[in-house]
């Protein structure tokens, strides 16, 4: 398995789709590097040579922003949404869909497990939450 920015990539699978595994890197990111550094397409990623990895390194380094960076990005970004208090980082701080998306009936993901709020009907329920 070989290591690109401190993250194992999986050696069994063709370099171009090995590359996904990178946080930032899609289809299209990890397609562009393989074709700017002339790495064959049919190439495994336990067979890059030490070359291939370095040059992959270099560029991941120095044109695209990825893993650690990328992420430090991201959540500074939201952190300055809520600290001018506009809608998308009130959204982002109250942990709803800051998109648009209805939330009246779906939003699970973000919202998390439904929690019962009102009147407790069953009388042995009720008693067991006093």
């Amino acid at each position: 398995m070989p290591r690109i920015i401190g993250v194992d990539i999986p050696g069994n699978k063709k370099v171009e789709f090995a590359l996904r595994y990178l946080y930032g890197i899609g289809p299209t990111i990890a397609k562009r590097i393989v074709t700017k550094l002339n790495i064959s397409p049919d190439l495994r990623a336990k067979d890059l040579t030490d070359e291939h990895i370095a040059a992959i390194t270099v560029m991941l380094q120095n044109e695209i922003v990825v893993e650690g960076d990328l992420r430090r990005m991201l959540m500074a970004d939201i952190r300055r949404l809520q600290q001018i208090n506009c809608y998308r980082g009130v959204r982002h701080r109250r942990k709803l869909p800051c998109r648009g998306q209805r939330t009246k009936t779906n939003a699970r993901t973000r919202k998390g497990k439904r929690i019962t709020v009102g009147a407790i009907r069953d009388k042995t329920e009720r008693r067991l939450a006093k």
